[in-house]
């Protein structure tokens, strides 16, 4: 029998695709931790099992949000970086002034950090409520910095935007709808101050992937060309046509073809030179978002993935934008994009704990009782004559006596013990098929379910709704690597399963180069020895659109710097107590503790049992929303 090689790193890398999705801030340790670099491979790691491992130590529970300020610091210049050599490549005599969407997460420290480390670059922020404003307006930008208000608007918002620009920062009010410039134009007058308008163009153009409906001619957002007409004409006749700054458009988020952007670019261009010529003074290209991130690793169009990378992003709008502008003789735009997804994805990794483990039966010897019902005698000779010759046609076979007894059954012609015995039996065969299939070159398709069915369900202590809501509302994919024993060969499949009262709480679709797996590959798990699975590319749209199904709350995060000298936990912010998600439903702590305490107080426990119980809940309302030791 040949040995099997020893299980490495690299190995481990290979099975869960690090190096294709990680953008080199993860690898897999020689010690088979799974590490964080968030300079990238040259610079400092740590190893994300010793940092839970340390927050346990503490008292922290779990689950925890790991956040890495450093790795949105190396996006934002990334992304400034890529475009200042496209600039410099193609010899463009504009420049570029990135913008982060606070939509994406407007976590305080994600938005800080973003804020600080683009001021170098002019790197602005973007809103598109009242309230994202006025967390912007108090961010620590540079003067020249954008802060571009989208989404559509009331007068209060208008108001906002515009004493804004007069405290002499560079708001810029994108015009969502055609009905948003006579408000805008107004309520300037009002308050004596030019604004600095945006008008965001519906283009023709869609994007690709899952919101690829979010552009052409249906979106939702955009004034169509004859409208822009209208809104020259009217600021012209008003003396106002010199208040356009921005054109702007939005092919969609997470653009996975970059050919589309490619053709979304050209026709955007193309309006801001033919608006040029009619005299509006536009300085700003807004090219909006879409920048796509590579969670698969695949590097394709599908939707989880991308076919491009971000040099030939900016590479391909620099190129375009000014091919376009020196075929018209036009000036080259500053160009803009609001990249979100792409800037924060890669920041934060939700950690999970397995808790248990449920296993499909199959796995313990059946013996063959005296006495037993001849439908389920046939399954036990099915099972001790299946071979690698032989095992589709058992396979079926005893596929229709499970139908067969599961019909005996309903009419109460077979036992509880006998049904038991053909499902044990049932499995038991399904098992070794599923082995004899593995081993063929090209196992037939009929198979293709059986590794699902006969995977482990591993219970994590989570709320998939509250964490990870992407993955149940669009099927979202995500990278999930276990932290530790990746110098191991993993010799489970599973898929993943949370504490909620909700049969959509799991996970059953994971990332692979060629097509989606139904199962991930896991280790054995051990009593007694703590096995954590991280979840990445979680730092985007997660924190903001989490939902408190079951009341289970937001969890805590910790900040984490890494140097040459290892790593500090910054700050740990605790997750929600229970009384704070009871609340959000309207109810009140005193009430609820009157309450119950005028139940306890007409029950029949005794003294003791009474004060033990008020103790219990009064420390249940204080506590964190998930399973604890």
């Amino acid at each position: 029998m040949e040995k099997l090689k020893r299980y490495t790193a690299k190995d481990a890398e290979e099975t869960y695709l690090v190096p294709h999705w990680a953008a080199g801030f993860f690898r897999v340790g020689e010690d088979g931790h799974l590490e964080v670099t968030p300079e990238g491979n040259g610079g400092p790691s740590a190893s994300l099992y010793e940092i839970v491992t340390d927050l346990r130590d503490e008292g922290r529970p779990l689950p925890v949000m790991l956040r890495f300020p450093q790795i949105l610091e190396a996006r934002v210049i990334e992304l400034n970086e890529a475009f200042r050599r496209a600039i410099h490549k193609y010899g463009y005599r504009g420049s570029y002034q990135g913008l982060f969407p606070v939509k994406v997460n407007q976590r305080r420290m994600v938005v800080e950090t973003i804020a600080r480390a683009g001021k170098p670059y002019l790197h602005g922020l973007e809103a598109g409520s009242k309230a994202e404003l006025a967390l912007i307006l108090a961010q620590d930008l540079h003067k020249d910095a954008l802060i571009a208000c989208n989404g559509f608007k009331d007068d209060d918002f208008i108001r906002l935007a515009l004493m804004g620009k007069k405290l002499g920062k560079n708001v810029v009010i994108t015009l969502e709808k055609f009905a948003e410039l006579g408000r805008v134009m107004r309520i300037a007058r009002e308050l004596g101050v030019e604004p600095s308008i945006g008008i965001r163009y519906k283009l023709k153009t869609k994007g690709s992937g899952q919101w690829e409906e979010s552009g052409g001619e249906a979106a939702k957002f955009g004034l169509t060309t004859p409208e822009i007409m209208k809104t020259v004409d009217l600021l012209a006749e008003a003396g106002m046509l010199g208040t356009i700054s921005m054109l702007h458009s939005h092919i969609g988020s997470q653009v996975t073809d970059i050919r589309r952007i490619k053709q979304a670019v050209r026709e955007i261009a193309q309006t801001y030179v033919q608006l040029r010529k009619l005299g509006a003074p536009v300085r700003y290209l807004n090219l909006g978002g879409g920048l796509a991130v590579d969670y698969d690793g695949s590097k394709t169009a599908f939707y989880a993935s991308a076919n491009y990378s971000l040099s030939e992003y900016a590479e391909d709008l620099v190129y375009v934008t000014k091919e376009i502008c020196d075929g018209h003789g036009e000036p080259h735009p500053t160009l803009v994009t609001e990249s979100g997804r792409a800037v924060t994805a890669y920041h934060s990794v939700l950690v999970l704990e397995v808790i248990d483990t449920i296993k499909p039966p199959g796995e313990d010897k059946v013996e063959e009782p005296e006495d037993v019902h001849p439908v389920v005698k046939d399954m036990f000779d099915l099972a001790r004559s299946i071979s690698v010759k032989n095992y589709r046609e058992v396979y079926h076979d005893a596929f229709s006596n499970k139908d067969t007894l599961q019909n005996l059954y309903d009419l109460g012609l077979i036992s509880l013990r006998d049904r038991a015995l053909a499902e044990s039996l049932f499995y038991q065969i399904a098992r070794k098929t599923l082995k004899f299939a593995l081993e063929l070159d090209y196992p037939a398709d009929e198979l293709e379910d059986l590794q699902k069915m006969l995977a482990d369900k591993l219970v994590c202590n989570f709320s998939l709704f509250q964490s990870l809501p992407d993955s149940w509302a669009i099927k979202q994919l995500f990278p999930i690597v276990p932290l530790s024993r990746l110098d191991e060969r993993p010799t489970r499949e599973a898929t993943l399963v949370d504490i909620t009262c909700d049969s959509d709480g799991k996970f059953d679709r994971f990332i692979d180069l060629h097509d989606v797996r139904n199962t991930l590959p896991v280790h054995e798990i051990r009593p007694g020895e703590p096995y954590y699975l991280g979840v990445f590319l979680t730092g985007a749209y997660q924190d903001v659109l989490g939902m408190s199904h079951n009341l289970f709350g937001r969890i805590g995060e910790a900040h984490v710097r890494v140097d040459a000298d290892g790593y500090e936990i910054e700050r740990f912010v605790m997750g929600e107590k229970a009384r704070r998600v009871i609340e959000k439903m309207g109810y009140e702590e005193g009430e609820l503790a009157e309450a119950v305490e005028k139940l306890v107080r007409s029950s029949r426990l005794t003294p003791a049992e009474k004060g033990a119980f008020m103790e219990q809940y009064a420390r249940e309302l204080v506590g964190y929303t998930y399973l604890e030791d």
